[in-house]
């Protein structure tokens, strides 16, 4: 099917599924949802893969599923990458500037400067996402094209993956038939599809929670501190769930999605559910409570796990809005209240914003990365409009795309 807008597609590879989201960027900016699809896949573990002919094939069902939603064909994706194997840290960088104002120019080569890093050889930078300016002595600038000065400083939080992961899961995508426009880290994608701005004002952390990994990133004054990747997530609720009622590990995923709770108060002592046993036996009745009593340690950890990282960023005492929780493992019930419970701070579910057509659809922290993505594609096409018919910098355009988590370096 012709359209006359642009149509721009999301693609998130995770351990359970793959999500492909594909939106249309309509004549007045805004954008609408217009085909979803998911598809499971068990060729990727913890952000990784495993097998890619398992992940190529899950990678096609899923983009195919979008395309007969959207009634057009998907050629290139903005797709996600995940892992422990992320790295980040902050750097700063200072150049002289050309002229007596500060240009686009000024800015890219002090962002050049910035990420001059030395990295090991099978690493490479992924992202580098500026914090904030300054200008001679002047700091706290977030937008500086056309103010004057001699020295433009800026600080950066750059985020680096391993070679051969982000490879192998672009190789992924381009065997299923899909050009790859650019690779994006997830907490970064989910972020842009869930946040608000006040939230990274005051200061906020977002805690995407997959299968395979729990994605942290910490926001202060608008722009990202910190970020880790811990290596725990939804697929070890599953597990401690099949070893404890002696089912198997899909039974145990499903026990989960339909009847999970990370609070034992939210569970009635004569709630019992079937479980499927091991073999050809027949299902077993067990008491829900039982069911909590495996869940609830195991979300607990993952909490510990993150405050732990919070006080190792030392932005703690930053933390204004609170935390909020996105990712398919956000969905099981009393996860909020347990996070609570740990870390002492505020804790919501982020679902996905700003977006129409199907937003019903794609309402949840399941479609986060995708629709981030998504959102990162218009971003960056609003941007290239711009530049071709050389209208000047401004807030939504270049302004939006530098501040927007949207500059990479891939």
């Amino acid at each position: 099917m012709a359209r006359n807008d642009k149509i721009i597609a999301g693609l998130d590879v995770g351990t359970h599924k793959v999500v492909a989201v594909v939106g249309e960027v309509k004549s007045d900016g805004s954008l609408d949802i217009i085909g979803v699809g998911t598809a499971p896949s068990s060729g990727i573990k913890k952000g990784v893969v495993v097998n890619v002919t398992e992940t190529m094939e899950a990678i096609q069902r899923a983009v195919h599923e979008a395309e007969q939603m959207a009634g057009c064909t998907v050629g290139a994706i903005y797709l996600s990458v995940s892992g422990a194997h992320l790295r980040s840290f902050n750097n700063k960088a200072q150049v002289a500037v050309q002229s007596r104002e500060i240009s686009e120019t000024d800015i890219e080569r002090v962002l050049e400067n910035a990420k001059a890093q030395p990295i090991p050889d099978d690493r490479h930078i992924l992202h580098t996402v500026p914090q904030e300016f300054v200008v001679d002595d002047n700091d706290g600038i977030k937008h500086p094209i056309g103010i004057s000065g001699k020295h433009l400083q800026v600080a950066v939080h750059i985020i680096t993956a391993l070679n051969s992961s982000v490879q192998n899961v672009v190789q992924c995508a381009e065997r299923a038939g899909l050009h790859v426009l650019k690779t994006s880290a997830e907490l970064l994608a989910s972020a842009r599809a869930v946040l608000e701005e006040d939230d990274k004002e005051l200061g906020v952390v977002l805690v995407d929670i997959g299968a395979g990994t729990t994605d942290i990133a910490i926001f202060h004054n608008g722009y990202i501190v910190h970020s880790a990747v811990l290596p725990v997530g939804g697929d070890h609720i599953s597990n401690d769930i099949a070893v404890g009622l002696r089912t198997p590990k899909a039974e145990a995923e499903r026990i989960k999605l339909m009847h999970g709770c990370a609070q034992s108060s939210m569970i009635g002592d004569d709630e019992v559910i079937e479980v499927a046993s091991v073999g050809a036996r027949e299902p077993i009745p067990r008491s829900r409570q039982l069911l909590c009593d495996i869940i609830e340690p195991r979300i607990e950890e993952i909490f510990r796990l993150i405050e732990r990282e919070i006080q190792a960023s030392n932005f703690q005492d930053v933390i204004g809005s609170g935390v909020v929780l996105t990712g398919g493992t956000a969905l099981l019930p009393g996860v909020a209240e347990t996070g609570e419970e740990v870390l002492g701070l505020p804790v919501r579910i982020g679902y996905p914003r700003r977006v129409g057509g199907l937003r019903d659809m794609v309402h949840s922290p399941v479609f986060s990365t995708a629709l981030g993505l998504v959102m990162q594609g218009a971003a960056e096409d609003a941007e290239q409009a711009r530049k071709a018919n050389g209208k000047p910098a401004r807030k939504g355009g270049w302004i939006d795309k530098l501040f927007g988590w949207v500059r990479e370096v891939v």
